[in-house]
């Protein structure tokens, strides 16, 4: 990726020492290998709406739909403050054209999911920051996620699949508005889709082959589904299922002996004695091997760049 992709994140992560106690939460593997990919736009919400660092710690009081930012010990309410600083922000952030965010976890103001809601009879809820909350809000295509479940290698791999998509998404609907282009960026995704969804794959193409939509009112459903399918867990069943689809459109390609050799992976993928890597990396091998074009348009092969490191 020769232009990085630009991904906002809370500032804290990239070891700014924001923090309420004038600390950092620095993430060695987000900053560091990652950052080698992407181009991090940090955020800090109480440090740029104006609160100083050090400060007193802050809470959320009230309902998870409508929270009020107090200070713990002297009662200050910075709940205005705040969204008057975030309704500037997000202004801001819609021109940076970002691909996706990580967030603070556990933060009142960017924590993403379970943070610590007090209500007034003293009953603990869980919801979401008010910053973290209103950016969702405001962009609810742009990927987003919780830098605690970005320790989880397929919650990682789910994420950065998803800003990678959309990255490519937001490329072709730039350069083109034609459906050609939409029906293309569809069959390059084909595959990835069917590992997510074969249901959903499914709904996809018929939304394709309908003439009773207009080409915007298709685009937006289209995305809708693009976005909302790689949200869902791809699984070893599912995987199998694309795998085995690609090797009948190679079969004729190969030798017996290397038929052979392909089945015998997918089955040592199957029975968990391989990862998905081993069978995936055989296919591009064959495909090099006898230059069959097939494999080059589908991204299931190439989810992700040459070098990318995600573990």
């Amino acid at each position: 990726m020769s232009d990085k992709i630009k991904i906002g994140i809370s500032a804290c992560l990239l070891g700014e020492k924001v923090r309420y106690d004038g600390k950092h939460s620095l993430d060695h593997y987000l900053k560091y290998t990652l950052g080698r990919y992407f181009q991090w736009i940090p955020v800090c919400p109480e440090v740029e709406c104006g609160l100083p660092v050090p400060r007193e710690p802050m809470h959320l009081i009230g309902s998870p739909e409508s929270p009020r930012l107090i200070t713990k010990y002297t009662g200050v309410d910075y709940t205005d403050l705040m969204n008057r600083w975030i309704k500037k922000k997000l202004r801001e952030l819609q021109k940076e054209d970002l691909c996706g965010f990580v967030f603070k976890s556990r933060s009142p103001s960017s924590g993403l999911m379970k943070v610590k809601i007090k209500e007034p009879d003293g009953r603990v809820r869980m919801g979401q920051g008010l910053f973290a909350s209103a950016f969702a809000r405001r962009f609810p295509e742009i990927p987003v996620e919780d830098d605690q479940r970005l320790h989880n290698p397929a919650l990682r791999k789910s994420f950065f699949l998803r800003v990678l998509v959309y990255k490519r998404w937001k490329d072709m609907v730039k350069k083109s508005n034609k459906k050609t282009a939409l029906v293309k960026f569809h069959e390059r995704h084909k595959l990835l889709l069917m590992a997510h969804s074969p249901q959903r794959l499914r709904e996809m193409e018929t939304l394709l082959s309908s003439t009773d939509l207009s080409h915007k009112k298709l685009i937006n459903k289209y995305f809708l589904l693009l976005m909302e399918t790689l949200k869902l867990r791809s699984t070893m069943k599912k995987n199998y299922a694309v795998l085995q689809y690609i090797l009948r459109h190679l079969r004729q390609a190969l030798s017996v002996d290397e038929a052979a050799e392909l089945q015998e992976s997918l089955e040592d993928y199957k029975r968990g004695r391989v990862p998905l890597i081993v069978p995936v990396t055989l296919i591009n091998h064959f495909a090099r091997k006898y230059n069959i074009s097939y494999t080059e348009d589908h991204y299931y092969l190439r989810a992700f760049p040459e070098h990318f490191i995600l573990d």
